[in-house]
């Protein structure tokens, strides 16, 4: 077996005892599972931080890793203390998730002979709802963008977008003129996103997400494309004509936000769930529901169906006779 490589941020002996396994672990995920860049970052913050744990135990080779040891990681991960902060549940389950399936692939791979993580449980978090916007703070947000200024139409193609699609971020500030071509010359055509691990879906376009899209690159894109030496094929741009980050557009729709005089926090993901949660309001089914958000589970989208049932019985509570019985 070749030696796997260990061309990383992080130089060899900052992974200890996880020197060979880690950035085989990580290049396997890179290469064979095809994981975006910011997954491996996660990964990779989650391994170095482990790393470091297994050093201060004194621990200088896989094999010598314990059972134990995971467990104590676990509870010192959540803990805390003066010199580093309390990990959120949330980051401390994604952390030994990462470490469970480390050492799976190590044995799997012939890199260890036993797996010690098998029988760490993950731990359990409570489900948290999706924040859904009302409908009509939607229709605020969507309409806060100055549509006379290149900036302005920019906003609202990428408001519209995100709204009109239910696509992740990533996903959109990702797409190229190309991919809108044939959507905006046959309304019937879907856009082609690409998700998570590189899978494809195609969703429909809206008539305002349509309408918005052809304003930018009519009368927006133009004025931006010219400022760049190089101009690339982004949909999105900035004001230098360079494509537009996932930080930028995530800066566009706070503020958009506060123009709007939505009091609740505004994130990207926020206009993902709303967009599900309006349709099943709507009368969608779930099935349709997860195909067009690009959930390989329909477990994963389940949760907006929560949503949906907590505000039916909000209104009932609020509207019928004798709902309150007490």
């Amino acid at each position: 077996m070749s030696e796997p490589s260990t061309t990383m941020s992080e130089p060899v002996e900052v992974w200890g005892p996880l020197a060979r396994v880690a950035p085989a672990w990580l290049d396997h995920l890179g290469v064979e599972r095809g994981l975006s860049a910011n997954t491996l970052a996660a990964y990779r913050r989650d391994l170095v931080r482990y790393a470091k744990y297994l050093q201060v135990r004194g621990i200088d080779r896989f094999a010598d890793i314990a059972t134990t040891d995971i467990t104590e990681f676990q509870r010192w991960l959540a803990t805390g203390d003066d010199q580093r902060p309390v990990q959120a549940p949330a980051s401390v389950a994604r952390t030994i998730v990462a470490v469970r399936n480390l050492h799976r692939f190590a044995l799997s791979d012939g890199l260890s002979g036993q797996d010690v993580a098998a029988d760490v449980a993950v731990p359990r978090l409570g489900k948290r709802l999706p924040k859904a916007l009302p409908v009509d703070q939607v229709q605020a947000l969507l309409e806060v963008p100055d549509v006379e200024t290149p900036e302005g139409l920019r906003d609202r193609a990428l408001l519209e977008l995100l709204y009109g699609t239910g696509a992740r971020i990533s996903e959109v500030c990702d797409l190229d003129v190309d991919d809108l071509t044939r959507t905006l010359t046959d309304p019937e055509a879907g856009l082609r996103l690409v998700g998570k691990g590189n899978k494809e879906r195609v969703v429909p376009l809206g008539s305002f997400a349509r309408d918005a899209v052809e304003a930018w690159l009519v009368r927006g894109r133009p004025v931006w494309q010219q400022k760049a030496a190089n101009p690339g094929p982004a949909l999105l741009l900035n004001s230098l004509g360079r494509r537009l980050s996932r930080q930028s557009a995530y800066g566009i729709l706070r503020k958009a936000a506060e123009r709007a005089g939505i009091d609740a926090e505004v994130s990207p993901h926020s206009l993902r769930h709303s967009f599900a949660t309006h349709l099943l309001d709507g009368g969608a089914d779930v099935r349709v529901v997860q195909e067009l958000l690009g959930h390989s589970s329909v477990t994963t989208t389940q949760i907006y169906t929560m949503v949906t049932v907590e505000h039916l019985r909000e209104v009932y509570l609020q509207a019928h006779p004798r709902a309150r019985l007490s």
